[in-house]
């Protein structure tokens, strides 16, 4: 692969682990991150469009990454699936803004059963982020993180008032049961994608706790690299 991974990253003040969407650690190649000014957690986390200002500095910054040398974009909130078309058209490389435009590719690969999908926030993931997927509701059972106290300290508060710091072993612990809880409501679930870019790094934990596969945008960017 000729050139980096170019990351759209929120506007964000919390510790990004290795693993975490948002950390250049986490991809096989180099990556750059380009923080979006003013696009925080509480702008991006909801069922809809972004504002369109903060959608034009998106399109902005998938320009100049693209301009200094990007392969191919990702981003580190799922919730931008909204705008994944328009970004993506903005720009001549591979873009994927969100695991969830996974989804119709991972049902066909699972003989189209239900996905599981393990999002930041469950009231806030609706038909129109489910729409711009692909896919229709009865498709998925989704299940949110909101309810994990230490991760929402981090993920889901406005950027001043984050925690700086991550409880690993508490937001694992969490979206642990989260995905159990899952999958005792959905027991016909096939997979599972987590829309979070912050939920990566317990990904393999989810695997073991759950014994379905498990997808995130780390492997969006692989299939995009390996494309490029």
């Amino acid at each position: 692969m000729s050139g980096f991974l170019g990351i759209l990253m929120l506007d964000t003040r919390f510790e990004r682990i290795i693993g975490d969407a948002g950390n250049p650690a986490s991809y096989p190649v180099e990556a750059r991150c380009r923080v979006i000014p003013g696009a925080g957690s509480t702008e991006i986390v909801r069922d809809g469009r972004p504002a369109e200002a903060l959608v034009e500095r998106f399109i902005d910054a998938a320009r100049a990454l693209e301009a200094e040398g990007a392969a191919a974009l990702v981003s580190t909130c799922g919730f931008l699936v909204t705008v994944q078309a328009e970004i993506a058209g903005a720009v001549r490389i591979p873009v994927c803004l969100s695991a969830l435009s996974l989804l119709p590719s991972i049902r066909l690969l699972h003989a189209g059963r239900r996905i599981g999908v393990l999002t930041a926030s469950r009231p806030s993931l609706g038909v129109a982020a489910l729409a711009a997927a692909g896919v229709q509701p009865e498709e998925v059972a989704i299940a949110g993180m909101e309810g994990c106290a230490g991760f929402a300290a981090s993920f889901l508060r406005p950027v001043d008032q984050q925690a700086l710091q991550l409880d690993r072993a508490a937001v694992e612990a969490g979206a642990i049961e989260a995905a159990r809880s899952l999958v005792a409501a959905a027991p016909d679930l096939g997979a599972i994608v987590l829309e979070c870019g912050n939920l990566p790094p317990y990904a393999r934990a989810i695997a073991k706790a759950t014994g379905r596969p498990v997808y995130s945008i780390l492997d969006a960017a692989r299939l995009m690299l390996g494309a490029a």
